[in-house]
């Protein structure tokens, strides 16, 4: 020890082998330093001598009157014993000591030396700091989430409470300690209704429900609850923790708007499905009963769905005429607003029928108006009480939900009502007829006016039809109308723009289709018309020659292009059967297009100038990726960019789709063993296969084959097919699916939802995966009856166990809709769009945190 004065204590020398020593003058400054006080602080000379007590401490530390004070308490005669003190090495890195300050006097009994004796503990502080501010970041989230959080004793107390749970049911903390959950959120939570899963929970299970919970004051909500054991070390019950989410908005739409939208979907009778919709509710709210009534032409309301009223109530109000003074239901439907009769005994509103309602024990009613789209009354939707409760939150939110369900019901009945009655429909083949057509076609060239889509008009008229009719009788022309309707109908499958008008002639509409789309469907459907059929015994070979006719070009109102498509047909008729053609010979221009298009992407596959793109599949949960999307990319050297939507259809057309589906297989399985290879993860790729690669009995070998060459696991690829694949496969296509699941490979129905409504192949195929279509995302956060639906779809796929993807996903409102409806993964803009190859390792790296190696 350097200038150790000779009047040092000879303890502090002894404990200076030890410890970390310091003195210091009255006036801070260092005059003497042990080796360990030294090593401590990174001084090895004595350049530490001379420094002030302050020039150790952290700047803002020393600069403000705290330490003033810590030091003149020192310099008065005042030791510190036992300090934790935060200082700076040599290096400006901190460290910390356990410190002991003792002031040393002269014979003057004035403090002359200020001695420091220290130890180490950094490491001890920064976990103790560490772990502090683990605890605090755990009771951050626990109070920042908006699920309850509830700790509960071994004697069944509550311990501990988050303010998520405090915001859930209203309970301030001074409520609720020592006091049991059962006691806090009502009867449902009673012993005996815990008591039949405790076991569980004392063998350390975690036990889960759903119930309706009551808060502070009488508000419910729907609960999701799960219980957590936790056992001490001997394994006996310690305590429980459970996390409490508000499941209200999900629930009332699996319980109420799944039922009836499914019971709609198949076509139930209406007073069927509100009766379902009316116990539905009286099993969720015991205390009610409920009634569906809907208002007629005349003005009257019209009892619908009242299944637990006695047959007393029908008579009462059946033929009811609306009015100011017309009982709940009469005057809510008048006013068009909620009416609330707390008393029927005394309230004006029920002076003509009171006589009879209360016998039956009613004695309060809460009556809602159910509106239409154009906010016209339909009907009313009521809650019957026999004790006088005003409708809590929980209730109107029931409410809410009923009536939007009756509104779709009513609606769906009226419009089934109104096209009877208009006869909208072709007897023989069940298309639209012309009126129809033209209604609907009419008012969809009017949404088209002043933008830049264009309209096509197909006048279609089978060829010999006459001939066949004469030679083979009137039945059997009439078979061959219905099977060349269905045809066509397959290839129009969610369009009410089809149309029989007279004979043998048809008429499709394609509203918002580019020239690439437009002649794909033309050439697709002239290649289903003219597959062979078999009638009355003999084998036929129909065709069909097809007029076409464009909007805006061709026409800006539905009965001029129907001429003009008319037109064209019998100038095509001239070229032959099986012919098409465009008014004002558009048909050259399209066709010499089309002929050097289907040479560049010919020569394009064939010389790899296509690309693949990579789209990431992310999990809604956590972000993390779930897979890829393989998407084919076209770059022409001279028009640019070509999207899918024009090369696909052209493929398709000229018969390439096969090639270039080996091509985007052997592609997409070459760049993901290219990644593992690296040690890049990605979990798996799936590819788009259209119908004709499924006719190749050779795919499933070329398949194996494919990922064997790059050392892929069969699991790791996904094929995507439409579900016309699916539904139209013929024997030998279904087996060779069959045999490429075999391997492995999962099968992926890509855009569900959008084109059929046999769901029959879910249960016949080896399906894996459902994709929603993006047209259902697009419109979740302000259509309805697009999340009704998307959130059955979701239905669907869990009592199947399939994997559900959401495609098209651009927003975090539509990522918050979509996870609360239970879809897991989803792909989309929010997360990325298609990227090349090194783009999509560029957006892992930034968005997973995965380092693809060098």
């Amino acid at each position: 020890m350097s200038a150790q004065p000779s009047n040092m204590p000879e303890l502090t020398e002894a404990l200076s082998r030890t410890l970390a020593v310091a003195e210091f003058s009255p006036d801070g400054i260092l005059v003497a330093a042990n080796g360990n006080y030294r090593t401590l602080l990174g001084y090895e000379d004595d350049a530490i001598l001379g420094r002030t007590h302050r020039s150790f401490c952290d700047p803002s530390y020393a600069a403000s009157n705290a330490y003033t004070e810590f030091w003149q308490s020192l310099v008065n005669g005042h030791p510190l014993i036992g300090a934790i003190c935060e200082r700076q090495r040599r290096d400006g890195s901190p460290c910390w000591l356990g410190a002991t300050f003792t002031p040393i006097f002269d014979s003057q009994q004035r403090v002359h030396r200020i001695v420091k004796v220290a130890l180490d503990i950094t490491e001890r502080q920064q976990q103790w700091l560490s772990q502090n501010e683990h605890a605090r970041q755990l009771a951050l989230a626990a109070d920042t989430t908006d699920s309850g959080v509830v700790i509960v004793d071994n004697d069944g107390s509550i311990h501990y409470v988050n303010a998520g749970f405090i915001r859930m049911f209203g309970w301030g903390p001074d409520e609720i300690a020592g006091r049991t959950p059962a006691a806090l959120l009502g009867s449902r939570l009673s012993e005996a209704f815990i008591q039949p899963f405790r076991a569980e929970l004392m063998a350390g299970t975690t036990v889960r429900r759903e119930e309706i919970l009551t808060g502070k004051n009488g508000q419910r909500s729907w609960v999701n609850v799960v219980v957590n054991p936790i056992l001490d070390l001997d394994g006996n019950l310690s305590k429980t923790i459970s996390v409490l989410t508000d499941i209200t908005h999900v629930k009332m739409y699996e319980v109420l708007q799944q039922r009836a939208l499914e019971a709609m979907a198949r076509e139930e009778p209406l007073q069927q499905v509100l009766n379902m919709v009316c116990l539905e509710i009286e099993r969720i709210l015991p205390d009610v009963t409920a009634s569906i009534q809907m208002l007629d032409d005349q003005g009257h309301l019209q009892p619908l769905a009242s299944p637990s009223l006695p047959p007393e109530y029908w008579q009462l109000f059946e033929n009811c005429k609306i009015g100011p003074e017309a009982g709940s239901c009469g005057t809510a439907a008048y006013r068009g607003e909620p009416v609330w009769t707390p008393d029927i005994a005394t309230d004006p509103l029920w002076d003509e029928w009171r006589h009879m309602v209360l016998p039956m024990g009613y004695t309060a009613c809460w009556s809602t108006p159910i509106l239409s789209s154009d906010r016209q009354v339909m009907g009313t939707f009521a809650f019957y009480y026999r004790k006088a409760v005003e409708p809590d939150s929980f209730q109107q939110q029931v409410i809410t939900a009923c009536v939007h369900l009756c509104m779709v019901a009513f609606e769906r009945e009226r419009a089934r009502q109104r096209i009877q009655q208009l006869a909208f429909y072709d007897s023989l083949t069940g298309l639209p007829n012309r009126r129809m057509l033209l209604e609907r076609a009419n008012h969809e060239i009017t949404t088209l006016i002043g933008k830049s889509y264009q309209l096509a008009v197909l006048f279609i008229d089978l060829d010999r039809f006459k001939q066949i009719n004469d030679s083979m009788g009137r039945a059997v022309g009439d078979e061959l109308l219905r099977e060349m309707a269905n045809r066509i109908r397959t290839q129009f499958p969610a369009s009410d723009l089809i149309s029989r008008l007279s004979g043998d002639e048809f008429v499709a509409v394609l509203p918002r289709c580019s020239d690439g789309i437009l002649l794909a469907a033309v050439t697709q459907l002239q290649e289903t018309l003219s597959q062979p059929c078999r009638l009355a015994e003999t084998c036929l070979m129909p065709s069909a020659t097809i007029g076409i006719a464009v909007f805006p070009a061709d026409g800006r109102n539905m009965e001029t292009l129907l001429q003009c498509a008319e037109m064209a047909m019998y100038q095509a008729k001239t070229a032959g059967r099986g012919q098409y053609g465009f008014f004002n010979g558009q048909m050259s221009l399209l066709a010499q297009k089309k002929i050097s298009l289907e040479a560049a992407l010919r020569d394009a596959i064939r010389t790899g100038s296509l690309c693949l793109h990579y789209q990431p599949q992310v999990s809604l949960e956590d972000r993390h990726l779930y897979g890829v999307e393989a998407l084919a990319r076209w770059f022409h050297p001279e028009l640019g960019m070509i999207p899918p939507s024009q090369f696909i259809p052209l493929a398709e057309e000229c018969g390439l789709t096969a090639e270039l589906g080996r091509w985007v297989l052997h592609e997409a399985c070459r760049q993901l063993g290219e990644w593992q290879s690296r040690g890049l993860t990605v979990p798996s790729v799936s590819i788009n296969l259209s119908p004709t690669s499924f006719r190749d009995p050779d795919l499933p070998q070329t398949i194996a084959r494919t990922l064997e060459d790059h050392a892929l696991p069969a699991e790791k690829l996904t094929l995507e097919v439409t579900e016309g694949v699916l539904l139209e496969a013929n024997s030998g296509v279904l087996k060779t699916i069959k045999e490429v699941t075999a391997l492995g490979v999962r099968l992926s129905v890509d855009d569900f939802g959008t084109g059929y409504s046999s769901l029959s192949y879910l249960r016949r195929l080896p399906v894996s995966e459902l994709k929603l279509d993006r047209s259902f995302v697009a419109d979740l956060a302000h259509d309805k009856a697009a999340s009704a639906l998307s959130a059955a779809i979701m239905g669907i796929g869990q009592s199947l166990n399939l994997t559900l993807i959401a495609e098209g996903v651009e927003t975090e409102e539509q990522s918050r809709i979509l996870a609360e409806q239970g879809y897991g993964i989803a792909q989309g803009y929010l997360f990325s769009p298609a990227l090349p190859p090194k783009e999509f390792e560029h957006w892992i790296e930034q968005v997973t945190g995965s380092i693809t190696p060098a």
